[in-house]
């Protein structure tokens, strides 16, 4: 794969330059979000088998937002005292960087784009200090990877080579998201929200609500094409929630989610599955695309 930054939160990764497909094929995305790797309550056993399968099997990783949580700094008013032991000194916030680079470094030539999310932005506020860019410049270092910093929100145009001289391209509109979702909406309003704001998206996806969920929707478009000109068609849009590594329901006996009457969460992000095939028609050919998702399988 090729990450090329087009301005701060607009990326385009390229996808089969080498081994390109031809008329029919496909290649996978995982989506991550709220990961919230330094609290005690993060999963890292499941994160670890997500990107241990997406490592083996050379999928693209992005992460959208609270990749970290990073309240427990002193004088910070979020803090709780709920920290891991590695973390527990004065040198909380550079604790949480190194040894984030250190745990992630197997994987730092698969990641992607890292947006931020309020957890990321909060620090800057409340410590003036920008985490996620320390952590990233420090895993390229080491590495010698090319993980880009991108947005709250922004797009990454995934550019897949199909054959030797086309390219479709397949264009993701992420934001880390807002709000708290409803019990029983579950973030549904925010997805028909993203399909009023953004204009010429493929796939939508959220994090933020600990939800993990995804919808198809259609819009009536007009299609350009350089021999036959314009027609109408139809666009499909794939919409997705992200949901967390972060399982504060545990047995359901105790804590802040279970005195407030929130309910467990499925934990674990998604994979995006960008796929094409070729079809004739009217002496015509003419290049289909489709996008799904699906949770990980079980590892």
């Amino acid at each position: 794969m090729n990450l090329k930054k087009i301005s701060r939160n607009l990326h385009e990764l390229y996808l089969g330059e080498e081994d390109h497909k031809g008329n029919t094929g496909s290649y996978e995305i995982a989506m991550l979000s709220d990961l919230h790797w330094d609290n005690p309550h993060c999963n890292r056993e499941l994160l670890k088998n997500h990107l241990d399968y997406c490592l083996e099997n050379n999928i693209p990783v992005m992460l959208n937002g609270d990749t970290f949580c990073l309240m427990e700094g002193k004088g910070d008013p979020r803090r709780s005292k709920n920290i891991r032991p590695e973390h527990s000194h004065t040198r909380y916030l550079d604790s949480v960087v190194e040894t984030a680079v250190d745990w992630f470094s197997p994987y730092a030539h698969i990641l992607t784009v890292v947006g931020y999310g309020n957890h990321e932005t909060g620090i800057i506020k409340h410590q003036e200090t920008d985490l996620l860019r320390r952590f990233v410049d420090l895993l390229n270092y080491k590495e010698k990877s090319n993980v880009q910093v991108g947005g709250y929100g922004g797009w990454l145009n995934v550019r897949i080579r199909c054959r030797k001289t086309s390219y479709l391209s397949y264009l993701i509109k992420y934001y880390h998201g807002s709000g708290g979702g409803g019990m029983v909406t579950k973030g549904a309003i925010n997805l028909t929200r993203a399909m009023q704001m953004y204009e010429g998206m493929d796939c939508f996806t959220m994090g933020h609500i600990h939800e993990n969920s995804s919808r198809d929707d259609v819009r009536d478009t007009i299609v350009r094409h350089s021999k036959s000109g314009m027609k109408v068609a139809q666009k499909n849009i794939h919409l997705m929630h992200t949901g967390t590594y972060k399982d504060e329901y545990e047995d359901g006996f105790e804590g802040f989610h279970v005195e407030r009457g929130r309910p467990p969460k499925i934990c674990g992000g998604r994979i995006l599955k960008l796929s094409w095939a070729r079809r004739r028609t009217d002496d015509k050919d003419s290049m289909l695309k489709s996008i799904s998702s699906s949770k990980f399988p079980l590892i």
